[in-house]
């Protein structure tokens, strides 16, 4: 028997977990790639060389990192609560300010992925790109935008089915 809903809350559960799993290896890809450019350039120093774009590189990997771990930190609960203030209300004052919490959440998310899909539209039309390498870097704030609605979604989940967990980490 699975906890999985039936139905069209299934499907949407399954899609969530879907895109989380697959955001969490861009992640993990982001993570790599940030220690493998560092290493290369520190091993290639000793040498008297340099890696060309090692920071181009490893900003943009940082950036997708942070951008792809948000969704999985989220359906995870593993954002920082001041538990200590949380567990002196009782039932009823805990599920009132969760709920204010995460409609709160739902439109800051929202408000990041349209000044997000904003700012990639800025350095698409003014052809922005990386100092050394000369990447384009216009579609950097679109995987944060991306990652900041499936943060909404996810999180619409969390104020739909309370105390229930989308995934365990």
């Amino acid at each position: 028997m699975t906890s999985e809903p039936a139905g069209p809350v299934g499907w949407y559960h399954r899609g969530l977990c879907a895109l989380i799993h697959f955001l969490g290896w861009i992640a993990g890809a982001g993570l790599m790639a940030m220690v493998l450019v560092t290493t290369c350039d520190v091993v290639l120093r000793i040498f008297r060389s340099s890696f060309k774009g090692a920071y181009d590189i490893v900003c943009i990997a940082a950036a997708l990192t942070v951008a792809a771990s948000l969704p999985y930190t989220t359906a995870i609960k593993g954002h920082v609560a001041i538990e200590y203030f949380f567990h002196k209300l009782g039932r009823r004052g805990r599920l009132v300010v969760d709920t204010i919490m995460r409609v709160l959440v739902i439109a800051l998310f929202c408000l990041l992925a349209w000044q997000s899909v904003k700012y990639g539209n800025s350095l698409k039309s003014s052809g922005t790109v990386s100092m050394t390498v000369q990447l384009p870097i216009f579609w950097v704030p679109y995987v944060l935008a991306a990652s900041c609605v499936l943060v909404v979604l996810i999180t619409f989940y969390h104020l739909t089915h309370p105390g229930k967990e989308l995934m365990k980490p």
